[in-house]
């Protein structure tokens, strides 16, 4: 291979991975809700040539029990301002905290570096979940702003200046609280993955009565569905077949009725959009009784199954 040829051949490897890596992102891009996380925001360049000599951070609220950490060579400077609502935190109401982090120094645009806090992530974000923290870098009459957050559906490797995310994880053996309505307990409800041009989808979830009346189960509401319906799959001779449920789905008092993939189940009917693994959809079930109740599916892989059950 010649030596224009191999110029070419380097010169195409840059352009295609420099937008990948010029981004300023955290190191490790995921937590859990509840919990403390060490973020560490890498900066890997200046400012159109020019040296970084500032960077800020702007922290999400619901993101509290925030320190930074100093940096040899540079000022570190913080904003404090109260949350829009109080969190708890180890048993205490946390009410007010960091809101902005500045380090002022300098950091020539050939080097790269690191800028560290800690955080406590509260469960103002659920699984499924992106959280992301303005940065601003100004470098002497330049800016970098990494401000831009993705709408809903939208890849965030297509931004121009994305603010760096961290995603939220369900904890490992974590199942989702319980919801009441009325004398109704709706348990875990989950969904499966679909793949791109599919027009129905599927949920899922336990519904228990505690009360001494029965209720009805009638359908609901999906935002990335036209409309949701209480279906049943049954064998017909040996066929099985599958049908709405007439006049909706009974919950007798006293008794639990699991709806799961091959038998009871909700069907999303004419989807907009493919279901995708690990996100979470919010959308709401109707009952006689219990009236409307917002309910949110966790999405899981197209084999997926119900989340284990959850024992004291």
């Amino acid at each position: 291979m010649t030596s224009s040829r191999l110029g070419a051949l380097a010169a195409a490897l840059v352009a295609f991975s420099s937008p990948a890596l010029a981004h300023v992102t955290f190191e490790t891009g995921q937590t859990t809700p509840n919990s403390t996380y060490k973020a560490i925001l890498r900066i890997p360049h200046g400012c159109a040539g020019k040296p970084t000599l500032k960077v800020r951070v702007r922290i999400p609220e619901g993101i509290v029990a925030v320190k930074p950490m100093p940096k040899a060579g540079w000022k570190l400077e913080t904003a404090k301002g109260a949350y829009v609502r109080a969190y708890e935190v180890h048993g205490e109401a946390v009410s007010e905290g960091v809101t902005d982090i500045v380090w002022t120094g300098s950091l020539d645009d050939a080097h790269y570096d690191e800028f560290v806090f800690q955080a406590r992530f509260t469960d103002a974000y659920q699984p499924g979940a992106t959280v992301y923290f303005p940065v601003v870098q100004e470098c002497g009459g330049a800016v970098e702003e990494w401000t831009q957050v993705p709408a809903a559906g939208e890849d965030p490797h297509s931004l121009k200046s994305p603010a760096p995310g961290v995603r939220i994880a369900a904890a490992p053996g974590a199942a989702p609280a319980a919801m009441k309505a009325g004398s109704l307990t709706l348990d875990q409800p989950w969904s499966r993955a679909t793949p791109g041009g599919a027009k129905v989808g599927g949920g899922y979830l336990r519904i228990t009565n505690t009360g001494t009346a029965p209720d009805r189960l009638t359908g609901g509401s999906f935002p990335l569905a036209s409309k949701v319906e209480v279906h049943e799959m049954r064998l017909d001779g040996d066929i099985m077949r599958m049908k709405p449920v007439e006049g909706g789905l009974e919950i007798k008092p006293g008794a639990t009725v699991e709806l799961k993939p091959g038998g009871l189940h909700l069907m999303f009917v004419d989807l907009k959009e493919p279901l995708k693994e690990g996100q979470t959809v919010k959308g709401t079930l109707t009952f006689e009784k219990a009236g409307s109740v917002e309910v949110e599916y966790t999405v899981r892989g197209m084999g997926g199954a119900a989340p284990a059950e959850h024992k004291h």
